[in-house]
């Protein structure tokens, strides 16, 4: 059989990770053919740092080359609708980072072409492949954690003024969009429902970068989820998933590789090394997303029951909410309504 044909867009530190990741699988099952990217230095380095046999300067030729089977999006979020559906147009299945779209018109649109066109599309949220995951997913279906009852997550790095400024709102960036994301997706995974009822706090700098959140989202279960995130401050970094029964402690939640389980065990799920050295923590855990996205396509499914396009939309719903109560609007707002 044939491996599944990767084309990458961007020449950035996530699309770097993501190729890294891919090394880390067998070639008969993944391979990575293309990059583009706007700028020819860069490109040219990413091309030849990864082996990678062509690269294309702009998106449109890389859309149009035959030999792709999919195409992993790692530029920035107001660029992800657009991106992703040129490559649809062109018929090519989509992987494309988090958060899918700037807000839940986008993703309705995008999901919506995807599934009429019988295309493979979802967004990157890698965590939720890894094997931890797995793990709290299946101690929560057998009932070991009760009902669960409260999720609190923490996300924060000292970014620079320069890495602050690449996340104002028009870039969908902040610590609303870029950051947020990532609690959002673990509240409303482990609760499996839709919050009704969002408070939203924050903290804005000089910049008008939103560098700080902390946001409750109540169900209608009775349950609670407490997320929190920095770009001016580290934080933990992990969640804690606490029910009736217990609590399991994911440790770097986005990227775990370790949990401290309900009787207080420690879970360890190492890694493999990848090809060329990855820059984020545990970043080759993006191998199990795209192993996913190749029995997927494998199967003719438009979708994954990881990350379901109902999970994407949900995600961005809470998302626009909390912009809409700090008063964060974008262009996409007025061009893409429900």
């Amino acid at each position: 059989m044939s491996p599944l044909r990767w084309g990458v867009v961007t020449a950035g530190t996530v699309s770097h990770d993501f190729v890294c990741a891919i090394s880390t699988l067998p070639e008969c099952d993944h391979k990575v053919i293309a990059v583009a990217a706007s700028g020819r230095d860069s490109v040219i380095k990413f091309a030849e740092l990864h082996g990678i046999p062509t690269f294309y300067v702009g998106f449109d030729a890389l859309a149009k080359d035959p030999h792709i089977d999919i195409v992993f999006i790692g530029s920035m979020t107001s660029a992800h609708y657009e991106v992703a559906m040129k490559m649809l147009e062109a018929g090519k299945h989509v992987l494309c980072e988090k958060p899918l779209c700037v807000n839940e018109g986008q993703t309705k649109a995008l999901l919506s072409y995807a599934r009429d066109q019988k295309l493979f599309c979802m967004e990157a949220i890698w965590s939720r492949f890894l094997p931890s995951y797995s793990h709290v997913r299946e101690r929560i279906r057998k009932g070991d954690l009760g009902n669960v009852k409260e999720v609190t997550v923490e996300l924060g790095s000292t970014m620079s003024k320069v890495e602050q400024i690449r996340m104002k709102q028009w870039n969908g960036g902040g610590a609303v969009l870029e950051m947020g994301v990532n609690n959002i997706q673990l509240a409303l995974w482990a609760f499996q429902e839709a919050p009704n009822e969002i408070i939203p706090k924050y903290v804005q700098n000089a910049e008008n970068v939103y560098t700080e959140t902390d946001v409750q989202l109540r169900f209608p279960s009775g349950g609670v989820a407490k997320l929190r995130t920095s770009t001016v401050k580290a934080l933990s970094n992990t969640a804690v998933i606490t029910g009736t029964k217990g609590s399991i402690k994911l440790h770097d939640f986005c990227c775990p590789i370790e949990l401290t389980d309900i009787d207080g065990t420690v879970r360890s799920y190492p890694l493999p090394n990848s090809r060329v050295e990855s820059i984020m923590k545990n970043s080759a855990g993006m191998r199990f997303e795209a192993e996913e996205c190749r029995k997927r396509i494998l199967a003719g499914d438009s979708e994954s029951q990881v990350v379901t396009h109902a999970n994407s939309l949900a995600i961005a719903r809470v998302q626009d909410v909390i912009r809409k109560q700090m008063g964060i609007e974008a262009a996409e707002d007025y061009t893409f309504k429900i």
